[in-house]
Order: C-alpha cells, then sequence, then structure tokens
C-alpha cells in the first residue's frame, strides 16, 4: 500500500498519456508511439502548476519501467535464429556502429556537447534507437531532459529515412529484383523498428516483393539490438573507473546494469523455448508489452522535460544527429559495396 499510495497518481498521469499515444502510434507508425507520448508529456506539464503529488510516480515510471521495458524486449529475441541469418550483415553492423560512436566522440570534443547527450545520440543513432536510449540512460545516469532530447534527434532522422530512403535507394541502383540489398540497408541504416518496418515495407510495395526487404530489414535490426549488451556493459565499466580517478567511492555493483542480465535471460529464455518447438508468436505479447512499456516511460520523461529548454539546447546534438545519420548511411552501402551485396 505504501508503494501505491507513493507512487499510484504519477503512474496513473504518465499510464492516462500512453494509452492514447499507443493507440495514435498504431494509426501512424512513422511517428510512432513513444515520441508521441514525450510530446503529449511536453505540452501536459505545461498545464500542470504543481505536481509534487505525481512527482514519485513520474521518476519510478521514467526509470524503471524503462528497464522493464529493455528486459521484455528481449523476448523478442531469438538468439540461434539472428546469429544464424545475421551473419551476413554483421560486419556492417560493426562498421555502422564504430561509425557512429566515433563520430558521437568527436563532435563532443570538438562542439562541447554534454557527455551524457552525446553517448545518448551515438548509442541511439547505432543501435536500435529509442531501445538502445531507454537501455543506455540508466547506466550513465542520464535526466529525463537528456533522453527526451536524443529521442526527439533519432526520431526527426527515423522519419526523414522512412521517407526519403526507399526513392534514394531506386535512385542509386539498388536491386529491385529482391529485397536483401535494400532490407540490409534499411536495417542498418534506420534507427528504430517502426521506421525501419515503415521503409523496408515501402520498399517491398514498391517493387511487389511481398514482404521479403521487411523480413530481412527486421532480422537485422534486432541482430543490431544484440549490441546493447556489450556497449552498456563498458559504459558501466567507464562509470566506474571515471568516478574513481575523480576519487569518488563507488562501487561497480551499485551502477552495474543488472536489468540487462535479465534482458540477457529473457533472450535464452525464448531461444531455447522456440527451439523446443514453442511458435515464436507465442511471445508477442510480451513484445507489445515491452513497446507499451516503454512508450508509458517516454510520457513520464515528457512530463519531466522542459520544452523550452529543449529547443534553446538543441541545436548542436541535432548537428550530431545528423552526423552520425549520415556517417551510418555512408558506411552501410560503402560496405555493401566491399561485400559484393550491393
Amino acid at each position: 500500500m505504501t508503494f501505491i499510495s507513493k507512487n499510484g497518481k504519477g503512474m496513473i498521469l504518465c499510464l492516462a498519456i500512453a494509452i492514447p499515444s499507443w493507440i495514435l502510434g498504431k494509426m501512424f507508425p512513422i511517428v510512432g508511439g513513444p515520441v508521441i507520448s514525450i510530446l503529449l508529456g511536453m505540452l501536459i506539464t505545461l498545464m500542470i502548476k504543481d505536481k509534487s503529488n505525481f512527482e514519485a510516480g513520474i521518476k519510478f515510471t521514467s526509470k524503471k519501467i524503462l528497464q522493464w521495458a529493455v528486459i521484455l524486449l528481449g523476448f523478442g529475441l531469438n538468439l540461434s535464429v539472428i546469429l544464424e541469418t545475421g551473419k551476413q550483415s554483421l560486419p556492417i553492423i560493426v562498421c555502422t556502429i564504430a561509425t557512429s560512436l566515433v563520430v558521437a566522440y568527436a563532435l563532443h570534443k570538438m562542439l562541447h556537447i554534454p557527455s551524457n547527450i552525446s553517448v545518448l545520440v551515438g548509442v541511439g543513432s547505432s543501435i536500435c534507437g529509442g531501445s538502445a536510449v531507454a537501455a543506455t540512460a540508466p547506466v550513465i545516469d542520464a535526466d529525463d531532459e537528456e533522453v527526451a532530447q536524443a529521442i526527439s534527434i533519432i526520431f526527426f532522422f527515423n522519419v526523414l529515412a522512412a521517407i526519403i530512403f526507399p526513392a534514394f535507394g531506386s535512385a542509386i541502383g539498388m536491386d529491385t529484383a529482391s529485397g536483401e540489398g535494400f532490407g540490409i540497408f534499411a536495417g542498418t541504416a534506420v534507427n528504430d523498428t517502426s521506421s525501419v518496418t515503415a521503409c523496408a515495407s515501402t520498399w517491398d510495395s514498391m517493387w511487389n516483393l511481398g514482404s521479403a526487404t521487411l523480413d530481412k530489414a527486421v532480422t537485422v535490426k534486432l541482430t543490431r539490438t544484440l549490441a546493447i549488451i556489450p556497449i552498456t556493459l563498458v559504459l558501466a565499466f567507464l562509470r566506474a573507473r571515471k568516478a574513481g580517478s575523480e576519487g569518488k567511492k563507488v562501487s561497480m555493483k551499485s551502477i552495474f546494469p543488472f536489468f540487462i542480465l535479465y534482458f540477457i535471460a529473457a533472450s535464452i529464455i525464448t531461444t531455447v523455448a522456440t527451439s523446443m518447438g514453442v511458435p515464436s508468436s507465442f511471445f508477442t505479447p510480451i513484445k507489445d508489452l515491452s513497446k507499451f512499456f516503454i512508450i508509458w516511460a517516454m510520457a513520464a520523461i515528457g512530463l519531466n522535460t522542459n520544452i523550452v529548454k529543449l529547443v534553446k539546447t538543441g541545436g548542436k546534438p541535432l548537428i550530431m544527429g545528423l552526423c552520425c545519420w549520415i556517417g551510418i548511411t555512408a558506411v552501410s552501402l560503402l560496405m555493401q559495396s566491399v561485400l559484393g551485396l550491393w
């Protein structure tokens, strides 16, 4: 009862934002529920004069619900299928991730962009958009405004990619007889799952390929998702080392992303279960719940975000997002060319 009295009001407020955001996200997949939820949260928080009764629940939702969302995301990953079909795209994935992280680090130094924003934009651009931001934020102790800014930047370039890439792929002469080349391109160069799906589906529709491109793109995208594991572990280690060098006492246990271990366990459960004959559709409700939890958490992040400050400070991080996006796109195409896939 203490938990409910302390957190209930804030969690219900976030839930009231998340439910219509989920519905609108289904209607407008190119935008997606998480972004709609953040925007609604930003608008609604301007109308609330006193948030003291909601603060505890909002904080719980933005932190704990976000971590649970990542754990549940693991149930959407059949490791054996991903590793088997992802071998072809693995060199491209590694190179695009490395490119984004290097670009983000370089611009962090050159433009003096705050480190947390740089990490979130770099990781979110290179791995899997909102899911990567959700996994990374607790590890680096990013605040809600930093998360909202990173999500907003990634969303912007997601929409551009979903709109531009199908025409761009046709213009540069990508193979239209199969969905393989463009599927790999969409899976490695587009950030968030919703935009990958929209982009690949458009290509399938353009060239009457059924779902060939979509199947390839989603598999590549899920393979990228696995990079959440080493990235978060490395960031936790670096944070502990930095704290130690500054003379601060910090235990690795206190900042270790234990929710990533549960994410791995969920993936293993799915892999073992499907190998024993359990249909993958059995885990679909859990994957859907994961997506809803992200939307729920984004509502809390929106409620804790100063939209005026976000706009004023968004210039340099937006440039970073643009450079990461261009770098990932160029490297994806270059690697496909080198590997003879395009």
